[in-house]
């Protein structure tokens, strides 16, 4: 049994999937069994919880164990995560208690970075806002590539009612860029490495969907009727690589890439 306190007024799911990623896998099955308790009342529907309830969790011994990241790499400053597909970067943060430096979209895997001290998060979030690290992306998307190499640019605009972004060529929205190159090619689809040189929300998905190579598997910008075919319902989309050109505390880390162990 996992417990947990509400810290702010929310519903059952999005709590589960900001705070425990293992009830988030098997949340539907513990809902229909009714092994869920509310304030020690057991419910099967997704409640509105207030600040200050409590939640419990009664899994499976398989169902808890289940893991929501691996860890690459740690020591008194920092923890890099290898993060899996369909948890929230939410439920890494509560799971580790440390502080978050970025996230990633629930469906994509790979590489996390959180910090220990306030020292060091002060330096990460500098690094980061002054691009001084490099984030590199595996994705397979549909069709062929007009180039093997080639450096986008455009336009995004975040369109808050949707919770999604458009990319334009011209026209209103931050500039974004993204390079990418060709790895190898399977049947219809393309694998490629991915270089975000700005690093905004949905920015490779919601990129590759507007040159018409949607992510395969992806469910918001994607090819619904391709992905159906694949049988895949999450995006094919790994945070590969991460590079960190730091200083400060953290200048020892100056240069080192760290790797995720997830291919596609």
């Amino acid at each position: 049994m996992k417990k947990f306190t509400v810290n702010e007024n929310t519903t059952l799911k999005v709590f589960t999937d900001n705070t425990c990623a293992q009830a988030s896998f098997c949340f539907r099955r513990l809902l229909k069994a009714r092994e869920i308790r509310v304030n020690g009342v057991k419910t099967g529907e997704d409640l509105p919880l207030s600040k200050g309830d409590e939640v419990c969790y009664y899994m499976t011994p398989a169902e808890e164990g289940k893991r929501a990241f691996s860890i690459v790499y740690e020591d008194e400053n920092i923890l890099v995560a290898d993060k899996e597909s369909g948890v929230n970067s939410e439920a890494v943060f509560t799971e580790t208690g440390l502080f978050p430096i970025h996230r990633l979209d629930r469906n994509t895997a790979g590489l996390l970075i959180l910090a220990r001290t306030r020292e060091a998060e002060e330096e990460l979030l500098k690094a980061f806002r002054e691009r001084r690290t490099e984030k590199v992306y595996h994705a397979l998307v549909i069709g062929k590539m007009p180039e093997r190499h080639a450096v986008l640019r455009a336009f995004l605009e975040k369109d808050e009612r949707s919770a999604t972004v458009k990319v334009r060529e011209q026209g209103a929205g931050v500039p974004i860029e993204t390079e990418y190159e060709v790895l190898g090619e399977r049947g219809e689809c393309s694998l490629l490495k991915i270089v975000l040189h700005t690093g905004k929300t949905h920015q490779i998905r919601a990129h590759m969907a507007f040159l018409g190579h949607p992510v395969v598997g992806d469910e918001k910008y994607g090819d619904t009727a391709f992905n159906r075919q694949m049988h895949c319902s999450r995006q094919q989309l790994i945070a590969k690589s991460l590079t960190l050109y730091t200083g400060g505390v953290l200048s020892y880390l100056k240069g080192k890439t760290f790797l995720s162990e997830k291919n596609l």
